[in-house]
């Protein structure tokens, strides 16, 4: 199923707060929109944060009190390169850990990448707090097809893990990070302001003036690069436990594989859609994010 509609939803600003609990040990982040509605848990793709999601919360603050969680190692959390403790269980346990802070019982889930794969286990974790789960592009791979993926890389190393540490690390400034990342790709399909959120709470200001990413390097590529048993293919294995209403959807011009995520949607018995777009396509489009958010977790 193919989805590409555009069309127009009024945003109305509403700044969140921001906290920090101390969870397994670590320091975790999150931000709270706030508001009336239903709780809406938002978590990211890998080497981003939770406020990336800020525009978005604007847009859906009519329907949903959102809560971005900034997984280990991301965003206003505590750094953690061990990829020992960046699996897909712990960062979960980060999750609830947060919203019993919160006082947050029930709740719906949105999760993008590894955001997708973290939210996964949440739900089977929690079968009794998760109301719907909405996956897009989630990194949860069936161990078959992770095995050949490795065996297709160079020396069995991940390309986004080499290219993640590579990445730089310290700018002169967000404007110069801000115009450079939207100039090229990966960056330069977010819709801007999306993009200008994520260099507000992706980067960290230091002594001198200039700022430097949130997310060190090493935390992205360890979780790119991970053949520990708790990562994609754990998360896998806990889609036939989740017992909520959920929906599964993908880029139509992903450079991932699409049979992964026809593969979630059939161990959970729903129909895959397909939007218009690339791997952050539910970031490319925020008036069509909200309509898709809307009609996933009605």
């Amino acid at each position: 199923m193919t989805d590409g509609t555009n069309g127009g939803t009024v945003a109305h600003s509403r700044e969140p707060e921001a906290g920090r609990i101390g969870g397994g040990g670590l320091g975790i982040a999150y931000l709270d929109w706030g508001g009336d509605g239903d709780p809406l848990v938002v978590l990211h793709p890998n080497g981003f944060c939770a406020g990336m999601y800020d525009p978005l919360a604007s847009r859906l603050s009519d329907r949903f009190r959102m809560v971005g969680i900034d997984l280990r190692g991301h965003g206003a959390s505590e750094t953690v390169t061990d990829e020992a403790l960046l699996g897909n269980d712990a960062m979960a346990d980060d999750v609830l850990a947060v919203l019993d802070h919160l006082g947050i019982d029930l709740f719906a889930m949105l999760g993008v990448s590894l955001g997708g794969g973290v939210a996964i286990v949440v739900a089977a974790e929690a079968p009794d707090r998760v109301r719907s789960l909405m996956l897009c592009e989630a990194i949860a791979i069936n161990p078959l097809e992770r095995g050949e993926q490795h065996l297709a890389f160079e020396g069995g190393e991940n390309p986004l893990a080499i290219g993640a540490r590579r990445r730089r690390r310290v700018w002169d400034d967000r404007a110069t990070a801000e115009a450079s990342y939207g100039s090229r790709p990966p960056l330069d399909v977010l819709h801007p302001e999306v993009l200008t959120a994520y260099v507000r709470w992706g980067f960290v200001d230091r002594p001198d003036g200039t700022v430097e990413l949130a997310c060190d390097p090493e935390t992205e590529a360890s979780i790119f690069g991970t053949s520990r048993p708790n990562g994609p293919t754990y998360s896998f294995g806990r889609l036939a436990e989740v017992r909520c209403p959920s929906s599964v959807l993908y880029g139509s011009h992903t450079d991932l594989s699409p049979e992964w995520f026809d593969a979630q949607a059939g161990t959970l018995g729903v129909e895959a859609r397909v939007v218009d777009g690339g791997h952050f396509f539910l970031f490319e489009d925020l008036d069509r994010a909200d309509r898709l958010v809307r009609r996933a977790l009605a």
